[in-house]
């Protein structure tokens, strides 16, 4: 009331300053809206008033905090601190309430960091703020830079000397206004106070390191190490001048590298870990050899999970990196996450060869028989089913494996890395390459035998079937499967004509009896034949010869499955040579199906085949006892059937008191 009293009086004198208290008056009251207008009055005053100015821009400073415009309130505070200081200080302690100064000095501080930062207005740190060419703005203009943040600084810090915050803030304004002496005594000072203060510690070793003290940038960087608290550096980062960040990143990185060279103990590494992502962090997040080293390190500590994060953080950016791509596989083969490994290390021979050779090389033995094994099974298994399935992109899949095989004949001189290499020349049609290089690893007589199988499909290019089939028949003894990839890159005529001379060969050798060679032959008749029921049937001979009866099994279930255009005659003898079998086997109901089967469709040829083996009389015993089981649970029908075929067999007394049995129990059920 007494502020309008007077401003309603006839005189002018000290009308801006009436105004002014009138504003705080009515701010006090929660009237901000008529405090605004006062103090807008007093700020666009034609002839204004400083002292007056300085109370309306403080007090709109607090109403604007209100409305949440921070950024508003530090620049009415960095303009009143222009105009003057002291006088700044003074209505601060005299205006504004207790219970709202410390948020105006936490929005303050806040605030003065983000300038510094540059987070307001990324395109430059200087603002020129002006609302209209009257009152104040005609003789200011407002720029947010450096300056303004020291004097924003300093008053925070007369406001309140012992807080650590508006401290580094001031000491920040000074490193950027070029004043490092300054800053180094206040953080210097700030530091005695506390000295376990990350962001002080941080700020001082970079001060230190541009004076060039080196050795106490060091300890500095040690305290900070020890304290643990690397985060500090990021918003830090962003005052620090590009040629400071620099600075900082290649320091911790050479210091990093200094440490490695010396002590490998776990302590050494972490300390380079902690110098290394202080270079990263000065980099701005990214630093390809700092990222690179830093995961070696966590790698060597065993953190392979956070080994893997910095590859791929680098991968990120350059998904060919093979440093990257080698190392990532590295970790993976000690996770033994062979998948991603043989990804990995693939990528990166695509990329360059000659870098991760030498890589792998480095790694121990055990190690290294893993990667190649790994590497062998994956290229084997994609050139198999490439060649099975006559699906040959050719150019980049099969390039990819020849790469790959002439890298792991590289890092290993294994007969199987020069077989896969040589596999994989045939398969791009290179066969001359593929017949040198078999004969400068195994010389033109290889002992071994999947180079002479090799060989000899080489040689059937130039029609020498004869040639190879002892060798091929050879590997079929050993590994049917490599046998069966061999057969792809001869065609079709070539292995009937092949099959042929295996199948004549294999019969002369049984004649001789010499299984164990003829049975090579007749795998490689079946193969080359793809699974022909004439070859099953040698094969299954030559191995009931050598008492391989299951294998013998297999083969006759794959004769008897196509059945069909086969005269009844041939049906009955395989199912005779099945139930053989199966009898060797003591599989004896199943035996018995098959020999009944043989009965009912050629009764004479089965009879005589019983007759030479097993012979009537045993043969005769065991369908009684198949028979008598059936009786025993009631399955008459059955029962009656086995036994009337074993009678066909033999006339054996034992069966025919069972069918006389079965006509007393079953007398009322009609057994035909």
């Amino acid at each position: 009331d007494m502020c309008e009293q007077l401003l309603a009086a006839e005189q002018n004198t000290y009308h801006n300053t009436l105004l002014a208290l009138r504003g705080f008056c009515s701010l006090h009251t929660q009237d901000h809206q008529g405090a605004l207008q006062d103090f807008q009055r007093v700020i666009e005053h034609d002839s204004p008033h400083p002292n007056s100015c300085i109370k309306a821009l403080c007090g709109r400073g607090l109403i604007r905090i209100s409305g949440g415009s921070n950024y508003l309130t530090a620049l009415d505070y960095i303009t009143a601190c222009q105009l003057k200081l002291d006088e700044t200080i003074f209505t601060i302690k005299s205006y504004v309430p207790w219970n709202q100064r410390g948020l105006l000095l936490k929005v303050l501080q806040e605030e003065g960091q983000m300038m510094l930062q540059k987070k307001r207005y990324p395109g430059g740190s200087s603002i020129s703020f002006q609302i209209k060419q009257t009152g104040l703005c005609t003789f200011l203009t407002l720029k947010v830079d450096a300056p303004g943040v020291f004097q924003l600084a300093s008053l925070l810090v007369e406001l309140d000397s012992s807080d650590e915050t508006s401290q580094i803030l001031c000491a920040d304004a000074l490193y950027q206004m070029g004043r490092g002496e300054e800053a180094h005594k206040m953080l210097s000072l700030a530091l005695s106070k506390n000295p376990q203060r990350a962001p002080v510690l941080a700020r001082l070793a970079l001060l230190q390191l541009k004076r060039g003290f080196v050795y106490d940038g060091n300890q500095l960087l040690k305290r900070l190490i020890r304290i643990g608290d690397s985060s500090c550096l990021l918003p830090i980062l962003d005052i620090f001048q590009d040629e400071d960040r620099r600075l900082l990143q290649s320091h911790c990185r050479w210091r990093a590298l200094a440490i490695l060279k010396g002590k490998q103990e776990a302590a050494a590494i972490k300390e380079a870990i902690a110098h290394l992502s202080f270079a990263i962090l000065a980099a701005g997040g990214y630093a390809e050899d700092c990222l690179l080293t830093r995961a070696r390190c966590y790698g060597r500590l065993g953190q392979m999970k956070t080994a893997i994060f910095d590859f791929n953080a680098v991968l990120k950016e350059d998904p060919s990196n093979v440093q990257a791509l080698s190392g990532r596989g590295f970790v993976h083969l000690a996770l033994r996450q062979q998948k991603e490994a043989v990804q990995d290390l693939t990528s990166a021979l695509k990329v360059e060869a000659g870098a991760v050779i030498p890589a792998i090389l480095t790694l121990k033995p055990e190690a290294q028989g893993l990667v190649t094994g790994w590497l062998l099974q994956h290229g084997r298994a994609t050139l198999t089913e490439l060649v099975a399935t006559k699906d040959l992109p050719g150019e980049e899949t099969l390039g990819d494996l020849l790469m790959m095989a002439k890298a792991l004949t590289k890092i290993c001189r294994a007969a199987q890395h020069h077989i896969f290499y040589t596999d994989v020349l045939m398969a791009n049609g290179r066969h001359q390459e593929a017949l040198k290089h078999l004969q400068e690893a195994f010389g033109h007589c290889p002992a071994e035998d999947s180079a002479r199988a090799r060989l000899a499909v080489l040689q059937l290019q130039s029609r020498n079937v004869a040639g190879a089939a002892a060798p091929l028949s050879v590997l079929a003894r050993r590994d049917e499967k490599d046998l069966a990839f061999l057969l792809n890159f001869v065609d079709t005529k070539q292995q009937q004509h092949l099959a042929q001379a295996a199948a004549q060969e294999g019969k002369v050798l049984m004649k001789s009896h010499h299984h164990e060679q003829a049975l090579g032959y007749h795998s490689l008749a079946v193969l080359a034949s793809r699974d022909s029921p004439r070859y099953l049937r040698r094969r299954a001979a030559c191995l009931m010869h050598l008492k391989k009866y299951e294998k013998a099994l297999k083969d006759m279930e794959k004769v008897i499955q196509g059945h069909g255009c086969n005269s009844p005659k041939t049906q009955a003898g395989d199912h005779c040579c099945q139930g053989f079998l199966l009898l060797a086997l003591a599989h004896e109901e199943a035996a018995v199906q098959h020999y009944m089967e043989a009965l009912q469709l050629d009764e004479p040829l089965a009879l005589g085949t019983i007759t030479d083996c097993p012979g009537r009389e045993s043969l005769t015993k065991i369908f009684h006892k198949i028979a008598q089981y059936n009786f025993e649970k009631q399955r008459y029908e059955e029962a009656w059937k086995i036994t009337d075929y074993g009678l066909k067999i033999d006339k054996s007394s034992e069966l025919q008191k069972l069918k006389a049995r079965l006509k007393r129990e079953a007398s009322s059920c009609s057994i035909h």
